[in-house]
């Protein structure tokens, strides 16, 4: 199964002439999807539909070895023309696998990584949805125009900081298969999932007050922090996700835990490939030390109260950032970590507060059954 990005790019443009390779941060504005795509290791081909001889010619000057120009029909290029259309006509002229992925995006959403399409593809093949798309949440109260509130009760007006917000979609980028799109003639079907993406991605460049804002935002979130480097640590929490949480105790008041024999290939697979690797718990028990030494991890550290300073120091004595680690976890101590690394995973029996992390891989598997097998096997998968 292959993944081909397609990123419809035409001269018209009502609010802003050529918006498609206007400056933007210093660089074409199309030059930034196409850059993370380049960058995106579960990526294997990216296509710049266009009608425009300039825009072309500028795409071709990035110099991106995935980058290919599919020039569309006129008629598939008028203001009123729908993005269904010249999907469509693409998939009509090539000849691809009908299994195949096709990642719709936006260059008028410049905020996604590498590190997003990654995580998007993955989440949709290892769940059961069939198409997916990004959004943002949205934490404000809607309401409709006869007066109606839409998301809350106004007699029992919530503060915003436990207010959940709404999903609005966000215009970044729709994962589907091409034997979807064909049958329904739309980017989206079947059972569709979300893949939640910052407040700020929800931020869509038509307008010259929105250019000002997303200039603002990408220097702020995007270019300040390299998001396309590769996972360097890996570590995994030892009580839920190395085992399935139980403790088992004999009659003579032995303590025992099941671990699973996958799981410690997988920390060796990774070793293999340069990756340092470690658990990181807050028991401090001799069987998981003992578990640790077996394995030969470069690092076992127990009694951990404070997960994310203990990473941030390790970090800073290997060199490397948090956007280099991965990390999977299942419970609320393990949230702060969770939300500040590169690559962030969690069991399937992992708590709803874990699952709701943005961003986070939700793998199928449970935990002490080989989850952090699943997981390794995804960060090889993509070159980490």
């Amino acid at each position: 199964m292959s993944v081909t990005a397609f990123v419809p790019a035409r001269c018209g443009s009502k609010s802003i002439r050529l918006k498609n390779i206007r400056p933007f941060c210093g660089r074409p504005l199309l030059y930034w999807c196409l850059n993370a795509l380049e960058q995106a290791n579960l990526v294997d081909r990216v296509v710049v539909a266009t009608d425009c001889q300039e825009i072309s010619q500028c795409v071709m000057g990035f110099e991106l070895s995935k980058v290919t120009i599919f020039h569309r029909k006129q008629v598939n290029a008028r203001d009123q023309s729908s993005t269904e259309e010249v999907i469509l006509e693409y998939l009509g002229k090539e000849e691809i696998d009908q299994d195949d992925l096709l990642l719709l995006v936006q260059a008028t959403s410049p905020f996604s990584t590498a590190k997003d399409f990654n995580a998007g593809i993955l989440q949709i093949k290892n769940t059961s949805i069939d198409s997916l798309l990004s959004c943002s949440r949205l934490k404000r109260f809607l309401w409709d125009e006869s007066g109606k509130p839409l998301n809350y009760q106004y007699q029992k007006r919530p503060r915003r900081q436990d207010f959940p917000g709404t999903m609005i979609e966000n215009g970044a980028f729709y994962l589907n298969s091409v034997r979807n799109i064909n049958s329904s003639k739309n980017r989206l079907s079947g059972t569709i999932g979300i893949y939640e993406m910052p407040a700020f991605a929800s931020l869509e460049l038509d307008e010259e007050d929105d250019w000002l804002q997303g200039e603002y935002l990408m220097k702020k979130y995007i270019l300040r922090s390299n998001n396309t480097r590769q996972i360097r640590l890996f570590l995994s929490d030892v009580d839920g996700v190395l085992t399935d949480a139980g403790m088992y105790y004999t009659e003579k008041g032995d303590e025992l835990k099941k671990f699973n024999t996958y799981d410690g290939m997988g920390f060796l697979l990774l070793q293999k490939q340069g990756v340092k690797v470690g658990i990181l718990t807050r028991e401090d028990r001799k069987l998981n030390r003992r578990r640790a030494q077996k394995l030969g991890l470069d690092f076992d550290f127990h009694g951990v109260e404070q997960k994310l300073k203990l990473v941030e120091d390790l970090c800073n004595k290997l060199k490397i950032s948090l956007e280099e680690v991965a990390y999977i976890g299942d419970d609320i101590n393990d949230k702060e970590l969770l939300e500040a690394v590169g690559i962030a995973a969690c069991p399937s029996t992992a708590q709803n507060s874990i699952k709701g992390i943005p961003g986070i891989l939700q793998l199928k598997t449970p935990g002490g059954s080989g989850a952090v097998r699943e997981f390794t096997e995804l960060l090889l998968e993509v070159n980490v």
